[in-house]
């Protein structure tokens, strides 16, 4: 599965459900590498999910992982506590804010 894949994936079930979303606004950056490097957004606002390719909206958190590990992530094969402290994952922003999105992401599993 592609990153693109995963994204349509990640938002086509968290817009079938949202009441995990309810009370989250943030965007989240992914700088991702491997195959290609390449920017994707997460924005949850208004208990609606959407994502771009590139940086259409002000990040409050970027993430910077290969492509492959961002798929892990995505589909909770990838714990994020361990990915940071092992170097997986670098973090800018509040790291807080990581682990939440991999317990929004672990709803929608």
């Amino acid at each position: 599965m592609s990153v693109k894949e995963t994204f349509i994936e990640l938002i086509t079930k968290m817009n079938e459900e949202p009441s995990h979303l309810q009370g989250v606004t943030y965007v989240y950056e992914f700088n991702l590498f491997g195959e290609a490097d390449e920017t994707y957004q997460l924005k949850v606002d208004n208990n609606q999910a959407e994502y771009s390719e590139g940086t259409e909206w002000e990040p409050r958190l970027k993430l910077e992982m290969s492509d492959e590990n961002f798929i892990k992530l995505a589909h909770d094969d990838l714990n994020a506590t361990m990915a940071y402290m092992s170097g997986k994952l670098k973090v800018h922003g509040e790291l807080g804010h990581a682990l939440k999105l991999q317990s929004l992401i672990q709803k929608y599993q």
